[in-house]
């Protein structure tokens, strides 16, 4: 039995598949960047956790199929992989929005449904959305397919509630990677200025939370969306 985390490769995903090898699941780390995979999945061996890593595009249906096929039963699910641009309205088109959706909500959907054929009572998906659905500037594409997760995730719950399977998703608000580090727009002192509390959040914030709403403990909790960042939200929803 194993455990799929999607765009594991490197920061939130990498901290998920930590937490996950930690808590004893064997874990396959599927990401499109087949070094990262391979590199994460050797950091989790070296410390004495169980890791495999698998090259994939999670947008080639075949390529999920033998994803779950590697993985024979399935713990747990963590589709963490996607894809964020920023583009204002005016300068959008309807592949924009195709392009993100693909990624972000149909690739999800097609694992989710080969997945669960793999599942069992007791397994867990968490799904990763953002705090962007609750309302974002100049990536409305990107803000709109994590609010369809989020609709997805809920959906999804009622439908496997009878199996015994639970569906939750996380939301992440800021979280300091060495993705956002590299945005232009990303000037962490002005973001840390937006928290309530003055700080960022860490991979290991959202991983720790992902843990849980997978874990038997919440066993009792699904069809629900986790907003984890900071406090940031209680101000309005802006930002991503």
């Amino acid at each position: 039995m194993k455990s799929i985390v999607t765009g594991g490769g490197a920061g939130i995903g990498l901290a998920i598949a930590k937490a996950l090898a930690r808590a004893g699941d064997d874990v396959l780390i599927v990401d499109l960047a087949g070094d990262k995979a391979r590199d994460a999945a050797k950091i989790l061996v070296a410390a004495g956790l169980k890791a495999e890593a698998v090259e994939a595009d999670i947008t080639d249906e075949q390529a999920l199929a033998d994803i779950v096929s590697q993985a024979g039963r399935v713990r747990r699910l963590v589709n963490n992989a996607g894809i964020f641009n920023v583009k204002p309205f005016d300068t959008l088109d309807a592949e924009d929005f195709r392009g993100m959706y693909e990624v972000n909500l149909v690739a999800m959907f097609k694992l989710c449904q080969l997945a669960t054929r793999a599942m069992g009572e007791g397994s867990a998906i968490v799904n990763i959305a953002s705090r962007a659905m609750l309302g974002a500037k100049e990536y409305i594409h990107y803000a709109s397919s994590k609010a369809a997760v989020a609709g997805f995730t809920r959906s999804l719950a009622l439908e496997l509630a009878p199996k015994g399977i639970t569906v939750n998703a996380v939301a992440p608000g800021v979280i300091e990677t060495d993705m956002l580090k590299a945005r232009p727009e990303g000037d962490l002192e002005a973001l840390r200025g937006m928290q309530p509390g003055g700080n960022l959040g860490k991979p290991e914030d959202i991983a720790e939370a992902v843990a849980f709403l997978s874990s038997p403990k919440a066993r009792f909790i699904s069809g629900q969306v986790l907003v984890v960042d900071g406090g940031r939200s209680l101000g309005g929803a802006l930002g991503g």
